[in-house]
């Protein structure tokens, strides 16, 4: 079964001082030795990128890019996620909710993903399931 990874998780794994560190490097470790399938989205790349290059540094970024990201597959979102994200988006009308969480629910539905690596309870709103 495939698990979508999402922003937090990445910053999680890279950031030492991030209160889910632990929990993801445990997550991380474990999908590695089961050679669990593991996806994100091109969004959650940006993202991610951005969030980590800021917060974290280049090296952060480079462990991002040549360490992690190269484990998962990337998932393109495609024009017709993209506008059912942004509907959604506006439709909830909470300025919590990003442009890119509603992207990945789009794509995660699409796609038939149930799981997702991450620490923002937005997916768990969505009825899916977090890995903890």
């Amino acid at each position: 079964m495939t698990t979508y990874v999402d922003t937090s998780a990445w910053l999680a794994l890279l950031d030492a001082d991030d209160q889910y560190h632990d929990t993801a490097r445990a997550i991380w470790l474990g999908a590695l030795e089961r050679h669990a399938p593991l996806l994100t989205s091109n969004y959650v790349v940006v993202e991610s990128t951005a969030v980590v290059q800021r917060r974290l540094g280049l090296d952060a970024l480079r462990a991002l890019t040549l360490d992690l990201l190269p484990v998962a597959e990337v998932e393109w979102v495609t024009p017709e996620d993209h506008d059912a994200a942004t509907a959604a988006l506006l439709t909830a009308g909470r300025r919590t909710l990003s442009l890119v969480d509603c992207s990945s629910f789009e794509l995660m539905r699409r796609l038939g993903i149930r799981s997702a690596f991450t620490f923002d309870k937005h997916f768990i709103e969505q009825g899916f399931a977090a890995l903890t």
